[in-house]
C-alpha cells in the first residue's frame, strides 16, 4: 500500500494495462515525448514506443474516430482529450456513432474503447478549459461514464475500463490531480463499474456526489457532525451505469436527500437522481429533494471571485445540509 496523487494513480492503471495487454494503447495530442499536459503518459513513449503511445494533431475528431477504428479491429484505444472543453469535434464520433454500434449490429461488434477527458473547474481556467461535460454522456445510451474521485477509485476503475468491450467516458476532475492524495494497494485490483460507494456513513441526511465535490462534501459533513448532524457521503463514482439500489438504500435510511455536483443544475445528474428519489422513495421522505449545483449559465467565470460564485463549497454545503437538517 503507498499513498499516491490521483493522477499518478492514473497513470499507473494505464502503465499495468499496457503492460498487460499488447492490444491497449494510447492515442492523443502531447502523449508521446511531453508525457501528456498532466504529465499521465510521462515516460510511456520510451517504454512501449511510438506504435503504442501515438502523439497525435490537435484534432479530437480523427482521435476519437481513429481510436473507435482501431476497436472495431479489436484494439484497445484509450484515447485522451486534454480538456472537455476541446471534445466537441468528436461528439458525433463518440455519442453518434461509437454508443450505437453494439445496438445496431445485435451485440456483435463490441467497441472496448476509454475516452480519458480532464474536467472541471476551480482551477482558474475560464470559459475554455473548466467545462463540465459528464452530463451529455450520462444522456446517451450506450455509453458507460465513470467519474473517480480518489486515487484508489480512479485505479480501480479505469483498469476496469480499459477491460471493458463497451465505450467508456472516463472524466476525471483536474483540480483532484495533485490535491488529493490516498492509498491505492500495491497488489492488482479491479473494481466493478456501477458500484457507488459510502465514503461516509451517517443516519440523518443523505449527499449523493462525485468528482471533486466528494471531498467538498465530506469536509462538510465533518462540519455538520459537530453540530449534531449525521450526514452519509454517497460517492457515485459510476454515472452510468447509475447505482439506484445504493442511493435508495441510503436515502430510505435516512430520509432526506441532498444532491451536489458542479455541472449546470438543469438537466444535469442530479436531476436523474431527483426524479429517481421522487418515483421510488417518496414516502420514506421526510424533506424534499434538494440539489447544490452549478448554476445555469454558459460556462466557468475566470475571475477567481465570479469563479468561487459558480463553485459550490464546503460552506455551501453545510448551508445546505443545515437547512434540509432542520425539516
Amino acid at each position: 500500500m503507498a499513498v499516491k496523487s490521483l493522477i499518478e494513480a492514473v497513470r499507473e492503471a494505464m502503465h499495468e494495462e499496457m503492460a498487460r495487454d499488447s492490444t491497449v494503447f494510447i492515442m492523443g495530442e502531447d502523449v508521446g515525448k511531453r508525457g501528456g499536459v498532466f504529465l499521465a503518459t510521462q515516460g510511456f513513449v520510451e517504454e512501449f514506443g511510438e506504435g503504442r503511445v501515438i502523439d497525435t494533431p490537435l484534432a479530437e475528431a480523427s482521435i476519437v474516430g481513429i481510436a473507435v477504428g482501431a476497436a472495431f479491429r479489436g484494439l484497445r484505444p484509450i484515447a485522451e482529450v486534454e480538456f472537455a472543453d476541446f471534445f466537441w469535434p468528436a461528439a458525433n464520433q463518440l455519442i453518434g456513432e461509437a454508443a450505437r454500434v453494439c445496438y445496431g449490429t445485435n451485440g456483435e461488434l463490441p467497441v472496448p474503447v476509454v475516452v480519458r477527458i480532464p474536467y472541471g473547474g476551480g482551477i482558474h481556467g475560464g470559459l475554455y478549459h473548466s467545462q463540465n461535460v459528464e452530463s451529455y454522456f450520462f444522456h446517451t445510451p450506450g455509453l458507460k461514464v465513470v467519474a473517480p474521485a480518489t486515487p484508489y477509485d480512479a485505479k480501480g476503475l479505469l483498469k476496469a475500463s480499459i477491460r471493458d468491450n463497451n465505450p467508456v467516458v472516463f472524466v476525471e476532475h483536474k483540480k483532484t490531480y495533485r490535491l488529493v492524495r490516498g492509498e491505492v494497494p500495491d497488489d492488482e485490483y479491479v473494481l466493478p463499474i456501477g458500484k457507488a460507494d459510502v465514503k461516509r456513513s451517517g443516519t440523518d441526511v443523505t449527499v449523493v456526489t462525485y468528482g471533486l465535490m466528494l471531498h467538498y462534501c465530506l469536509e462538510a459533513a465533518d462540519t455538520l457532525s459537530q453540530e449534531g448532524v449525521s450526514a452519509e457521503v454517497v460517492d457515485l463514482r459510476t454515472l452510468k451505469p447509475l447505482d439506484r439500489d445504493a442511493i435508495l438504500s441510503s436515502v430510505k435510511k435516512t430520509g432526506k436527500a441532498l444532491i451536489v455536483h458542479e455541472d449546470n443544475i438543469t438537466g444535469g445528474v442530479g436531476a436523474e437522481v431527483s426524479a429517481l428519489l421522487a418515483e421510488e422513495a417518496f414516502e420514506y421522505l421526510d424533506g424534499p429533494v434538494t440539489r447544490l449545483c452549478g448554476p445555469d449559465i454558459p460556462t466557468m467565470p475566470f475571475a477567481p471571485t465570479l469563479e468561487d460564485v459558480y463553485m459550490p463549497n464546503a460552506d455551501k454545503i453545510a448551508a445546505a445540509l443545515r437547512k434540509l437538517a432542520a425539516y
